[in-house]
């Protein structure tokens, strides 16, 4: 009974030991890198390309030829070239270590559209390196390439294309490189500790505005007492009334065009973006897809408005700030992180 009792304290020794070996230099599965990476040692994988292997099969038959005839320049010849091999190795894994990685900015997007995630790739060497490719690694081929001189670095847009809200963790990135001479591959893999905020698919042919306290009825009489935000232009506006900030913002090659500053002639009810509102009749995804479409159209024409979303009440505002809190709440709205994070 002791004897086996040994033997498994024994067999359970043996693996603790085995794991803190390759722990020590195998990175951990599914471990996030948060802040600065260095591409070191441990880090840097190498292997013979298609092109390696058969040059590997040249030099043994160029060796097996000398061997038969008694051939020295044969000899000389499939040594030089091994030799060759072996310096492309080295200028291989060479290329790839040492490079630090470094997390750059993510931004929000719709639903539907790519998230962008961009990587920082410093070189504070004295080593040049060339054809560094990065991409996701579920892409079979990578599609960017950049060559980095000596103490400079390379901004890397790594994109993501995006089905639907909620949070949006990126898979992990590949770096490699087939520099000099194309025989080794080396490779490194790089997890960032990022996600992207994916905001609802704004509603494609919305309705108007629910201007007059959410009734859904038409703009109140206009005037030229208080300022209620922005509109297109109409033939027979007077040049003073333009909206001179707004027009600067929009670019003629997108789409832009002139619009006017609309005033209203007294008081009225404020401009209330309420899910509850809406009809219980439509999906779920539909009411939070117009939610952010009215969003968007009342920040474009500067109407300051209010928004209820469940728990979440936010005061009638405008601004980058307000809207950003409204498609924050909008893309959560529902999902088990999200519920304690927009409220």
């Amino acid at each position: 009974m002791a004897q086996a009792h040994q033997k498994v304290r024994g067999r359970q020794g043996l693996r603790g030991r085995l794991r803190r070996a390759t722990g020590a230099w195998l990175p951990r599965a599914g471990k996030l890198d948060a802040g600065e990476v260095v591409l070191k040692q441990r880090r840097v994988f190498i292997l013979p390309t298609r092109a390696g292997l058969g040059f590997a099969v040249l030099l043994a038959v160029l060796l097996i030829g000398s061997i038969n005839y008694a051939l020295g320049l044969g000899f000389g010849l499939t040594f030089l070239a091994l030799a060759c091999a072996l310096v492309d190795m080295v200028a291989t894994y060479r290329n790839l270590a040492h490079l630090a990685l470094q997390q750059g900015r993510v931004a929000p997007a719709f639903a539907g559209q790519e998230v962008q995630f961009e990587l920082q790739v410093f070189n504070r060497t004295r080593l040049a390196r060339y054809a560094v490719r990065a991409d996701f690694s579920d892409v079979a081929e990578p599609r960017h390439v950049a060559d980095i001189a000596p103490g400079t670095h390379a901004i890397l847009t790594l994109s993501v294309p995006t089905l639907q809200r909620g949070w949006l963790a990126p898979a992990r990135v590949k770096l490699s490189t087939h520099f000099p001479l194309g025989l080794f591959n080396a490779w490194s893999y790089w997890r960032p500790a990022a996600r992207a905020l994916v905001y609802p698919r704004p509603e494609a042919g919305a309705p108007g505005l629910p201007l007059g306290g959410g009734s859904g009825s038409s703009l109140r009489a206009a005037g030229h007492d208080d300022f209620a935000g922005v509109r297109n232009y109409q033939a027979g506006d007077s040049p003073r009334q333009l909206a001179w900030r707004q027009i600067a913002r929009l670019d003629p090659s997108i789409g832009g065009a002139l619009v006017s500053k609309h005033f209203e002639g007294g008081g009225g009810d404020e401009l209330v973006l309420d899910f509850d509102t809406l009809p219980a009749t439509l999906d779920l995804e539909l009411r939070l897809s117009r939610l952010t479409r009215w969003v968007l159209e009342a920040e474009s024409r500067a109407l300051p408005y209010a928004f209820r979303l469940g728990t979440l009440r936010l005061p009638a505002a405008l601004g980058a700030a307000h809207q950003a809190a409204c498609l924050r709440a909008l893309a959560l709205h529902g999902l088990d992180e999200g519920i304690g994070e927009a409220a």
